[in-house]
């Protein structure tokens, strides 16, 4: 069986988040186009009997990249390795994790665009040629010669945020790249159906349907705030979560119905107030609104971008008509 699959989530939120992850593709919600790549792929390398080709799975975060990693694995029938880019600081470290692998393995790379130069540089012959280079010989009775020691055939599965930040001869060695898209409505309000059956919630559909209205296109905080809404209904009503009592939980959360935080608010209300507007470069505005830049850029921007909130221009970024009306329906 694969090994259990840890990511980066609260001690609270650990144990239901396990229990909220599909295990098969056929339970697994959205991203159909990618579903449907994956089907083929697989199916076809196990009736060749070969390992998977490498996979890039690259997005926004809370889309689903590891859960995806665990179902692969899953449905190949294989047992898969679990790292992150910035766990692994020395070739030597890469080295042994390779080395550690059994045929047809899958070895999980969460933010592998972390990965420092010289630890990427073990992967090239790994991914291509399933072999590393191993320095020998460095004492001072010999010269230093590279031995090449051959690797079981595995699939390397990479996860990141920012595909554009990955270098190229890594990102080519990857047969497979899926962009995992943002989740409509519809398929968020059945990863919460879903979800509450798991947790023994009782909600109805069009309460659903609200949550996953204000859940940014995430399956990761819909789940959140399923849970959320969950002990708001516990505590005030009965436990069944109607519409109405979703509405109230969201609002006492601050949660606006495009699913917009204090922070999303405050992002764009800092643009229009200190910067008239803009354009303001990301450092600046990251100092302006006591945000880091990376959590800016890879955490509310996507969103905001995506719902027509916020532009991208060369000189910076620039408040849109859209977030006015909505600062203006959410103030008044």
């Amino acid at each position: 069986m694969p090994r259990s699959i840890e990511t980066n989530l609260t001690k609270e939120d650990k144990p239901v988040e396990h229990s909220l992850r599909p295990q098969r593709l056929k339970e697994y919600i959205g991203q159909e186009a990618i579903k449907e790549r994956l089907i083929i792929q697989i199916e076809a390398a196990k009736a060749r009997g070969e390992a998977l080709d490498h996979v890039l799975l690259y997005g926004p975060p809370g889309l689903g990249k590891t859960t995806l990693a665990g179902i692969i694995s899953n449905e190949m029938g294989t047992h898969i390795r679990i790292t992150s880019g910035p766990a692994i600081e020395k070739p030597s470290e890469m080295a042994a994790i390779l080395n550690s692998l059994q045929e047809k393995d899958m070895l999980f790379i969460d933010e592998i665009h972390r990965l420092n130069r010289q630890v990427e540089e073990v992967l090239y012959p790994a991914m291509e040629d399933f072999a590393i280079d191993v320095m020998i010989g460095k004492d001072s009775s010999s010269s230093a010669r590279s031995v090449r020691l051959p690797l079981p055939h595995f699939t390397l599965i990479g996860a990141t945020t920012r595909a554009d930040m990955l270098t190229a001869p890594l990102r080519d060695r990857f047969g497979e790249q899926f962009h995992m898209e943002f989740y409509t409505p519809e398929e968020l309000s059945e990863v919460l159906l879903f979800s509450s059956k798991k947790l023994d919630v009782k909600i109805e559909e069009d309460a659903a349907f609200e949550l996953a209205k204000r859940s940014r296109g995430t399956p990761r905080i819909a789940n959140r705030m399923l849970k959320r809404v969950r002990d708001y209904a516990l505590v005030r009503y009965d436990g069944i979560i109607t519409k109405d009592i979703a509405v109230e939980a969201m609002d006492l959360m601050s949660i606006d119905k495009l699913g917009l935080d204090n922070t999303d608010r405050k992002i764009l209300e800092t643009i229009i107030k200190k910067f008239d507007g803009g354009p303001v470069g990301l450092d600046t505005l990251a100092a302006a609104t006591g945000e880091d830049a990376g959590t800016l850029e890879d955490v509310y921007e996507p969103y905001l971008l995506k719902n027509g909130l916020l532009m991208r221009t060369p000189k910076g970024r620039v408040i849109t008509d859209l977030a006015r009306e909505h600062l203006d329906m959410w103030l008044t």
